[in-house]
């Protein structure tokens, strides 16, 4: 994504609070993170709490997440895509629902590392309004989507992905509770 993309963005919704974080992660997740640079081409996703007309948060489940793990869903911006329009296509694409970008609210450059390892990454967090039901577009690749909240999500949910003891799942309930600080 290109600094233009982003002062765009930034310019249409809002500059985000931006952090530096370092994660520790385990070599199978490290695995994971590298393969998803798709040789450098990609180094950020975008997540979104879609939130509906009476405050439900969307949240997703991936095949492979053990019971209970749900998140906010998200993806990549492709080259030459602006940022909203990105963020909207991944939310439809991971909930199934008409998804509005309202606003830019952080951004989180990570630095994933596993022994001597590292990874750079950049997570873009955006509000956003969604319409209609969810519902699962990409069987193979999303298990599941309902509606929510912030309290499950920082609450139930976080304790699970806790116990896992997963790095990027630590990551994840880092981001959730930083923008549970964020919202009004």
């Amino acid at each position: 994504m290109t600094g233009e993309v982003l002062a765009r963005a930034e310019a249409e919704l809002g500059r985000p609070v931006v952090l530096t974080w370092r994660y520790p992660i385990l070599p199978d997740e490290m695995a994971m993170v590298v393969a998803s640079t798709r040789g450098q081409q990609r180094l950020h996703d975008v997540t979104l709490f879609i939130f509906d007309p009476v405050g439900r948060l969307a949240l997703i489940r991936k095949h492979h997440y053990p019971p209970g793990i749900w998140r906010a869903p998200g993806g990549g911006v492709k080259p030459g895509e602006e940022f909203a329009a990105g963020a909207a296509r991944e939310g439809w694409e991971e909930t199934g629902l008409a998804v509005r970008v309202t606003r830019y609210l952080l951004r989180v450059h990570v630095t994933f590392t596993c022994g001597g390892q590292e990874q750079p990454w950049t997570t873009h967090v955006v509000l956003a309004e969604g319409e209609g039901d969810p519902a699962t577009r990409d069987p193979r690749e999303i298990g599941g989507v309902k509606w929510g909240s912030m309290e499950e999500l920082c609450g139930p949910i976080a304790d699970a992905m806790l116990a896992t003891g997963r790095g990027l799942f630590a990551y994840r309930v880092a981001l959730h509770r930083q923008v549970a600080q964020l919202l009004p």
